[in-house]
């Protein structure tokens, strides 16, 4: 482990590495002994150029994995993490040795996105956007801990592990259409909550409605015309124009996603020398998918994965009600209306065609996102199987977040694309660099209003520690694997 703290201090990529387009980069099998396959960096040569060493460590050590296949990717948000890089894409054959790792999905389990449209206009919440903020904090818990409002059982959370979002539906939280605009329709198929610690449940049964902490959180966001790259896309996915009012909601499974990740990376490696596996880092511990222990495993993933849809879907609920509470106006009149949600930090049976033959591959995205093109319409929204699924790309606080399309190109990467703009600092250098308060004083000049549980957690997501989350957008549509849409602008932020 030495070499690889050594390497988090460098960047800039090993000489080795070959650019094979534009925004394409490869690392040849010949580079690190066991390399089954070998791996490639999407991204522009700048953010190549000053990417953190430590990734080209570990998307080589991911390409050692049993039953890889292709590639092992990472994408331009792609910087040091746990096992895999952040941004690190894999695939494996699930009939021939595919491992499933949970270095590879990431400790909060389908930590993701969603994004909703309003009916109103920046001139009529830009009077109450401090109101409008403030409220949605009281409304939805972040920070280390919290507790939602939704109280429930440990027996009616085995509900919500095996239906997800369509839970919701039964409680009031959701509406048919929320369901038919969540990736899966909200909910994994496979979740027992056999498998699933006591522990696990402890941690999750109580935090469903809840933000949490790190870089989770409910922004309020403007469009500008200027910023609508594909009008016609931007239409039909609810995007009407100049000052329309966006809402976006960045977090995942809490602590039972965390618990599940560590319980399962001690089991697994017991049992690697049973199967004979022997990995480079103790972080990619994994199990063949096919095995007890990758089954037990897949099973509990599954349950903290639809957790999260249904904390982002009762945390949708709340947005409602405060809005329709602050500007007085019924649900319907707000029109706030879900444009997708989309996973990261999961795994995914999907079929795609290796060397001239269909496969069923287990492909981790590890803070990654799913990017289905039109070629996969049976398996998105009606409205949007001509154009593709829609793809929300976080940015930082500071800066602003993009909409973007799959394309059919990107089943080359898994149908995989990057999650955010993804970090270039520690959060222990962030803090030490930036002051909280005098940056929400700086935001709040800049038209942006920010309401964080501690000053500390504010300065960790400055914008300074994130790459310039337009060059890695144009890193995805010079590779080909997305679509711009449109570039959307914070003016209120609920911090976690």
């Amino acid at each position: 482990m030495e070499e690889e703290s050594t390497d988090r201090q460098l960047t800039g990529p090993p000489k080795e590495l070959k650019q094979i387009d534009t925004a394409v980069w490869e690392l040849p099998k010949e580079y690190k002994e066991g390399m089954r396959v070998p791996a490639r960096i999407i991204a522009a040569k700048e953010l190549i150029d000053s990417m953190d060493r430590g990734v080209f460590n570990q998307i080589s050590n991911v390409a050692t994995l049993p039953g890889i296949v292709k590639y092992a990717y990472c994408m331009p948000d792609g910087h040091w993490g746990y096992g895999f890089p952040i941004g690190g894409v894999a695939a494996f054959d699930v009939k021939n040795g595919g491992v499933i790792s949970p270095g590879g999905i990431g400790f909060d389990i389908n930590c993701g996105m969603r994004l909703m449209t309003t009916n109103l206009t920046v001139k009529e919440v830009k009077p109450k956007i401090k109101e409008l903020v403030d409220e949605l904090y009281k409304a939805v818990p972040a920070g280390v801990g919290c507790k939602g409002f939704v109280k429930i059982t440990k027996e009616e959370f085995a509900n919500v592990m095996k239906e997800g979002a369509q839970w919701c539906v039964k409680k009031g939280y959701a509406t048919e259409d929320d369901i038919l605009h969540i990736e899966d329709h909200g909910k994994i198929p496979g979740a027992d909550p056999q498998a699933v610690s006591e522990k696990a449940v402890k941690r999750g049964f109580d935090q469903i409605g809840t933000l949490g902490s790190g870089n989770h959180y409910l922004e309020i966001q403007e469009v500008k015309e200027e910023n609508i790259y594909d009008k016609k896309a931007a239409k039909i996915m609810g995007i009407t124009g100049e000052g329309q009012i966006v809402v976006m909601v960045h977090c995942g499974s809490r602590g039972m996603g965390h618990q599940i990740g560590t319980d399962y990376l001690r089991k697994f490696l017991d049992v690697m020398p049973k199967y004979g596996i022997k990995i480079l880092d103790q972080e990619l511990a994994c199990a063949p998918f096919t095995s007890p222990e990758g089954q037990d495993y897949y099973k509990a993933m599954a349950c903290a994965a639809n957790m999260a849809f249904a904390n982002r879907q009762v945390i949708t609920h709340r947005i409602r009600e405060v809005f329709a509470k602050v500007f007085g106006k019924t649900q319907d009149e707000l029109g706030i209306k879900l444009i997708y949600d989309v996973a990261h930090n999961i795994a995914k049976l999907e079929k795609y065609i290796i060397d001239g033959k269909e496969k069923e591959l287990l492909v981790h995205r590890k803070g990654s996102t799913r990017a289905f093109g039109p070629a996969r319409a049976k398996d998105l929204p009606k409205e949007y199987q001509a154009i593709g699924q829609p793809i929300i790309l976080g940015g930082s606080m500071e800066t602003g977040s993009w909409l973007l399309l799959g394309t059919d190109k990107a089943d080359e990467t898994f149908s995989s694309t990057a999650h955010g703009a993804g970090r270039t600092m520690s959060r222990a250098a962030a803090k030490r660099l930036v002051r909280g308060d005098e940056l929400q004083k700086d935001m709040e000049k800049k038209g942006i209003y920010v309401h964080g549980v501690t000053m500390a957690g504010l300065a960790e997501e400055a914008g300074r520690a994130y790459k310039d989350v337009d060059v890695v957008v144009e890193s995805l549509a010079l590779a080909g694997i997305t679509k711009k849409v449109v570039a959307l602008k914070p003016i209120g932020n609920v911090k976690g």
